[in-house]
C-alpha cells in the first residue's frame, strides 16, 4: 500500500478490524519511510452487469428500483418482507453469475416474472400486465394460463407450484 505522505511503496499493517456490520475491514498503517499513520478500508465491489434500456439506453443497476418493482407488484399481497427480500437477492445473484457485461431490461423482467410466478399469483399477473403491455382480456388469459405451467420451486425460497394445478 503506497503512504498518501511520501508515496513510499511499503507500509506495514499495525491494526486490522471488521466492522459491525461485518462487510468491511479497517486497517490502520504505518509508512516505513515517514513513520506517519493512515487508515485503509477494504470492502467487495460487485460488479452488476450494466442495464440495457429498450431504448438503448444504459444504466447502472439499481436494487432499490428491482425491490420497489416487486413491491408495486406484491402491494396488499399476503407475501412477507423476508420473502420479497430473498427474491431480489436471488435475482442480484442470478445478475451477478450473468455472463455478460451488460443485461437487457427483458432479461430482469423474466426474472422477476419467474420470482413473482413462485410467490405470488395475482402479483405475478399485475406484473406482466404491466411489463408486457397488455391490451385486452386475453393477453390476461394468456398469463394466468403461462403462470398455471409448474416451476421449479426455489431452495428455501417462497412457495413452490405445483405440478397438477393445469
Amino acid at each position: 500500500m503506497k503512504c498518501p505522505f511520501c508515496s513510499h511503496h511499503d507500509t506495514q499493517v499495525m491494526d486490522s478490524r471488521v466492522s459491525e456490520e461485518g462487510d468491511t475491514i479497517r486497517r490502520r498503517r504505518r509508512c516505513l519511510s515517514c513513520d506517519r499513520r493512515f487508515t485503509t478500508y477494504e470492502r467487495i465491489e460487485l460488479a452488476m452487469p450494466a442495464v440495457v434500456k429498450r431504448n438503448g439506453t444504459r444504466a447502472e443497476f439499481d436494487p432499490a428500483k428491482l425491490q420497489a418493482s416487486l413491491r408495486l407488484a406484491l402491494r396488499k399481497r399476503p407475501v412477507s418482507t423476508e420473502l420479497l427480500e430473498r427474491a431480489v437477492a436471488r435475482i442480484q445473484e442470478s445478475l451477478l453469475n450473468y455472463p455478460e457485461k451488460e443485461v437487457s431490461t427483458d432479461h430482469i423482467g423474466e426474472l422477476v416474472m419467474n420470482e413473482l410466478k413462485q410467490l405470488d399469483q395475482v402479483a405475478y399477473v399485475r406484473f406482466a400486465s404491466v411489463y408486457k403491455s397488455f391490451q385486452d382480456i386475453e393477453e390476461f388469459v394468456n398469463a394466468i394460463k403461462e403462470m398455471q405451467k409448474p416451476v421449479k420451486p426455489h431452495n428455501g425460497g417462497g412457495r413452490p407450484e405445483s405440478a397438477d394445478k393445469a
